[in-house]
């Protein structure tokens, strides 16, 4: 029986978009390469005045309109390889599909401020993605991704913990202004012209090798 508050089992409000970034969550990762994700969701839901202060789901989070279309803004908290751990719960909540969902992260098989998107496929050995893809059930899910450039020498997984450089600075931030736009696009007129715009745009983008993966 519903009382007059109404049925706490339904969302407060509807949502068609779910735009998650992913990263690491504390002050130690804040300006880490593989906080990339973070960084660009954040500059979307400034540019588009939403708030991100809830905090549920294992997830920061806000919602608002952009464009005209109501969307949730999420940064998972539980650490970049449980990811899904957030991204199921609120799709479920908010009763958004998969192909609604879009994941903004970063790849080490990008040069520098490539921005790359696509509407479904593996995870690319990225861990955050195997664990949303594991989480929801499905491949089936947008992703941006934006290039960090893989290191000539090292261990990759230290190079994407450590702080990005001041060479790259400048360029991950263009690419972030990029990866905005592209969203945009995505939640007015869909995923493949999202891709026909941005996919073949150049940015300050360092040397290296286009992944077709």
């Amino acid at each position: 029986m519903m009382s007059r508050r109404g049925d706490a089992s339904k969302p407060p409000g509807a949502a068609h978009y779910l735009v998650v970034g992913l990263g690491n969550p504390g002050e130690r990762y804040q300006r880490n390469r593989h906080n990339i994700g973070f960084h660009c969701v954040e500059r979307l839901a400034r540019d588009h005045g939403i708030e991100l202060s809830k905090k549920r789901f294992k997830a920061v989070w806000g919602q608002g309109r952009i464009d005209g279309q109501s969307v949730i803004v999420a940064m998972p908290q539980t650490f970049m390889n449980d990811s899904g751990q957030a991204v199921a719960p609120l799709s479920r909540w908010f009763k958004i599909t998969p192909e609604h969902i879009m994941v903004v992260y970063d790849d080490l098989d990008l040069p520098t401020g490539r921005v790359r998107l696509r509407p479904g496929g593996s995870s690319g050995g990225h861990h955050g993605i195997e664990s949303i893809i594991e989480a929801l059930g499905t491949r089936d899910f947008t992703r941006l991704r934006i290039g960090i450039g893989r290191p000539e020498f090292g261990d990759p997984i230290d190079y994407v913990l450590n702080d990005i450089s001041r060479e790259q600075e400048p360029v991950l931030v263009e690419a972030c202004e990029v990866a905005v736009r592209a969203i945009e696009c995505f939640l007015t007129r869909g995923i493949r012209e999202a891709m026909n715009q941005f996919n073949g745009l150049a940015t300050g983008v360092a040397e290296g090798r286009e992944d077709e993966r």
